[in-house]
C-alpha cells in the first residue's frame, strides 16, 4: 500500500517536472527565434506567435510597475505554489492531484521565468479575425487546464454525491 502511495507521488513530482521543462523551453525557444513585438502568423486558427515580456500578472494587470511590484509578485507566487504543494501531498484523488498539478508546474515554470530578470515571456496571442484578446505562454494554459479540471471534478464528484445521496 504505501508503495502505491510513493510511486504515486513520484509520477506527480517527474508530471510537474516536464511541465516546467517544456515551459522554459517553449519560453527560451521563443525569446531565441522571434522578433519582440512582431506578430507571426501561425498555422493555428487563432494564436499567432507574438513576443511580449510581462512584468505584471494575468492580463499585464499591474505591468511596469517597478522591481518591487515584480519581487512581491515573486513573493507572492511561491506561497501559492507552496500553500499548491501542501495541496498535493494532502490530497487523496489522483485525479485532482494532477489537476493541482497543472497549475503548480505552471506556477513554478512562471516563477522562473520571472526569477531571471523581473518578467515572463509570452509568445501566444489568442485573437479572433482583427480582436486581439490576450498573449499567454504554456505555463499559463497549464494552469488554466488545471483550474478547468479542478472546477470539472468538484462539478462531477458533487452530481455523483447528491445522486448516490438520493439512492440511500
Amino acid at each position: 500500500m504505501a508503495s502505491k502511495e510513493v510511486l504515486s507521488k513520484i509520477k506527480v513530482i517527474v508530471f510537474i517536472a516536464v511541465l516546467i521543462f517544456l515551459d522554459l523551453l517553449t519560453k527560451n525557444l521563443a525569446s531565441n527565434n522571434l522578433k519582440y513585438g512582431l506578430s507571426n502568423e501561425t498555422f493555428f486558427p487563432f494564436v499567432d506567435f507574438l513576443l511580449i515580456y510581462n512584468s505584471g500578472i494575468a492580463f499585464g494587470i499591474f505591468n511596469d510597475q517597478g522591481i518591487y511590484a515584480s519581487y512581491f509578485l515573486l513573493i507572492l507566487t511561491l506561497l501559492i505554489c507552496s500553500y499548491l504543494i501542501w495541496l498535493i501531498y494532502k490530497e487523496k484523488d489522483f485525479k485532482k492531484k494532477i489537476a493541482l498539478s497543472f497549475i503548480t508546474g505552471g506556477a513554478f515554470g512562471n516563477i522562473l521565468d520571472r526569477i531571471n530578470d523581473g518578467k515572463v515571456t509570452d509568445f501566444l496571442h489568442l485573437k479572433l479575425m482583427d480582436f486581439s484578446f490576450f498573449v499567454f505562454n504554456l505555463a499559463d494554459l497549464f494552469i488554466t487546464i488545471g483550474a478547468i479540471l479542478i472546477i470539472y471534478f468538484e462539478i462531477i464528484y458533487k452530481i455523483k454525491d447528491e445522486q448516490r445521496d438520493k439512492t440511500s
